[in-house]
């Protein structure tokens, strides 16, 4: 349903995926990098997501692809582990994350023979003014909308509960999912007779996306105050909040987690075949990532532009199928679905009132 290639890139660049050649980067061929943000390159979730696009874009172009990792999470960590990527000859280097807008503002312009794709941010000297150089593009996502499909399609599932949300920083990204979804239960409570709450104890940021351990215990307070389901948009400590799931699962109990970013069903796995995992709010990063290594293919890297991955561009949504949702709540999320993408519904980016 909503695994569609994102039509606007698409159309925007007018592409051919069809391999007509090597990608010249000066020196040789093209060869892909990528840092990664706090958590690591298997985080089930951001990291990952855009490491499957670089490494997708690298099999089929046939191009040399590495990543590194920071020991830190400053931007003289991120300045540094670019730096050592351009050296070993990697001038395409995405980094995903709003904590690499300052390294990046500066790397755009120490190497200007490099292209750099940035995710969730906006390269910037500190004053947050945004400075998008030729030589780089900035990639946001509808979180909002996203959060909204998710919080409809587990409202009209489970119909009535107590939902939770545990988000890791409290940053605009995360904010716009948890915003997103409370609209989306109140949707469905006003438009398909569900009785879902959303109280403010259970909505939770725990501050960081790696601590796993806080994430779990975040999500057993929740469960033992009788919440049904939990959105994690939290990285690592998403991964607790599910691991508690799944151990609550194998004794037995019914709970659910609404996995981020990608497709964390196998993930949620606690038996082989069944999953905790309700749904997913996804941002399709890792086709983000590709989309913008086949644009550098053509010739048509689109430098010094921020582009913007919705609804309307198939940029978000949830995945096309889950066994754990009914065929009927996935026809009425794809009805909803389609209202976002023709503007009859309209998700704020803003915080609202919560559902008591």
């Amino acid at each position: 349903m909503f695994k569609k290639g994102i039509g606007m890139i698409v159309l925007l660049l007018a592409m051919s995926l069809i391999i007509t050649g090597c990608f010249e980067s000066g020196s040789g061929k093209l060869k892909l990098g990528m840092v990664t943000d706090a958590g690591t390159i298997d985080d089930k979730s951001f990291n990952q997501g855009t490491w499957e696009g670089v490494v997708q874009a690298g099999e089929e172009f046939e191009l040399e692809t590495k990543y590194l990792k920071p020991a830190g999470t400053t931007e003289a960590d991120y300045v540094k582990e670019i730096g050592n990527l351009y050296d070993a000859g990697f001038k395409f280097i995405v980094c995903p994350g709003f904590k690499f807008e300052t390294a990046i503002f500066q790397t755009q312009d120490k190497y200007e023979d490099a292209k750099f794709v940035i995710i969730d941010g906006n390269p910037h000297s500190g004053d947050f003014v945004p400075v998008v150089k030729d030589n780089t593009v900035s990639i946001f996502f509808a979180e909002h909308e996203s959060g909204f499909l998710a919080g409809v399609a587990a409202a009209i599932e489970l119909k009535e509960g107590q939902f939770g949300f545990i988000g890791g920083m409290e940053i605009p990204a995360v904010q716009k999912f948890n915003w997103g979804f409370q609209q989306g239960v109140k949707y469905a409570n006003a438009n398909y007779g569900t009785k879902v709450s959303l109280r403010a104890e259970n909505v939770v940021y725990q501050g960081s996306f790696d601590n796993v351990a806080a994430g779990q215990q975040l999500a057993a307070k929740m469960y033992d105050r009788g919440v049904k389901a939990i959105f994690a948009a939290a990285g690592g400590v998403g991964i607790g909040a599910i691991n508690e799931a799944k151990a609550r699962a194998k004794a037995g109990n019914k709970v659910w987690v609404i996995g981020v970013d990608v497709d964390q069903y196998d993930e949620g796995t606690y038996d082989g075949i069944n999953s905790v995992i309700l749904t997913s709010a996804m941002k399709q990063i890792s086709q983000a990532a590709y989309d913008m290594v086949a644009a550098e293919k053509d010739g048509k890297f689109p430098g010094g532009q921020t582009l913007i991955f919705d609804a309307k561009n198939n940029g978000v949504g949830i995945p096309e199928y889950n066994p754990n949702l009914s065929f009927e709540t996935q026809d009425n999320v794809g009805e909803v679905f389609e209202k976002l993408k023709s503007g009859e519904v309209v998700v704020s980016d803003e915080q609202g009132s919560l559902i008591k």
